[in-house]
């Protein structure tokens, strides 16, 4: 095991909320907590409106990723869409976070939202167990914009999968090396987690991530010191989450603009028999029905 020490020598620098948001108190007599609270950072800092729908994202918003190609022409008909997935562009400007609220660890934010008015949702996808090659094809034919949070310990060594999916223009950020309750660990073993899978996928992919999703959505103020000394800027959590059955929201019965929607790299025998693009499917053609065009997350953090 890598000592926290020698993993915070190199995590130091960077390159380039949500559902599920437990925060636990190590303070003496303070009891832990087990169940989620919904939190939103939105309510500040719109991005300029007019910034186009349905186009390539530009390069150089900040993300460090390479354009997303166009659509496939008929792409959307291949996979049961009603008709081509509108996609944004970035913003003039990355919209401002809310800060901390007072009391809470000097740090990155905790974001399960993003402030804007555009009717744009977020798409994330966790994990990494499922690396089905239809999926490369599904991404690449609807030109989907995502972002992955991967697990090391299920991606199994097999990140040349996801650098296919990185070479479309998504981001591979981080969600640790074994998947554990953070607040279930001290903060050495945090630093552990966050920072070694901070190292793996820069190795792998060349660049160092700045978001981290901690897992089952649980942090403490340990996690929050954790990211920030392993070079994160902000640790994203979720507004709604899709399942086999569905898309399921933190609040309320349908999307807002700015929400992020979490998802997982999963297969039929954890998805009650439905594929990856199945899946995937039935969530973009929810998207569309509301009235959203897909965001790249990294272009608006």
């Amino acid at each position: 095991m890598v000592a926290a020490a020698a993993l915070l020598a190199g995590c130091s620098d960077v390159d380039g909320a949500g559902a599920g948001t437990a925060r636990v108190d190590k303070s003496p007599g303070a009891a832990a907590s087990s169940s989620p609270s919904f939190t939103s950072s939105s309510g500040s800092g719109a991005h300029a409106p007019g910034a186009g729908r349905g186009s390539p994202h530009a390069s150089g918003s900040g993300s460090g990723l390479p354009s997303p190609a166009a659509a496939a022409p008929d792409g959307y008909r291949r996979w049961g869409l009603d008709g081509p997935l509108e996609t944004a562009p970035p913003p003039s400007a990355k919209p401002a976070l809310v800060p901390p609220a007072a009391g809470a660890p000097a740090g990155p934010p905790i974001v399960d939202h993003v402030p804007t008015h555009e009717p744009v949702v977020f798409v994330t996808i966790d994990d990494g167990a499922e690396k089905d090659p239809a999926f490369l094809q599904q991404a690449h034919d609807l030109g989907l914009p995502f972002t992955g949070f991967l697990t090391d310990d299920v991606v199994a060594g097999n990140y040349g999968y996801f650098e296919q999916l990185r070479r479309l223009g998504n981001g591979m950020q981080n969600h640790t090396l074994t998947h554990p309750r953070l607040p279930d660990l001290e903060y050495d073993h945090q630093v552990y987690e966050i920072c070694g899978q901070q190292e793996n996928l820069a190795r792998e992919f060349g660049t160092r991530p700045y978001l981290f999703r901690p897992p089952y959505g649980a942090v403490d103020d340990d996690t929050v010191r954790a990211a920030a000394a392993c070079g994160v800027r902000a640790l994203v959590m979720w507004s709604a989450e899709m399942k086999a059955g569905g898309l399921e929201y933190a609040s309320g019965d349908r999307l807002h603009s700015g929400d992020i929607i979490l998802a997982h790299f999963r297969g039929p025998a954890q998805q009650e028999g439905r594929t990856m693009t199945d899946v995937m499917t039935s969530l973009l053609r929810e998207i569309q029905s509301q009235g959203f065009a897909v965001a790249r997350l990294e272009d608006y953090l």
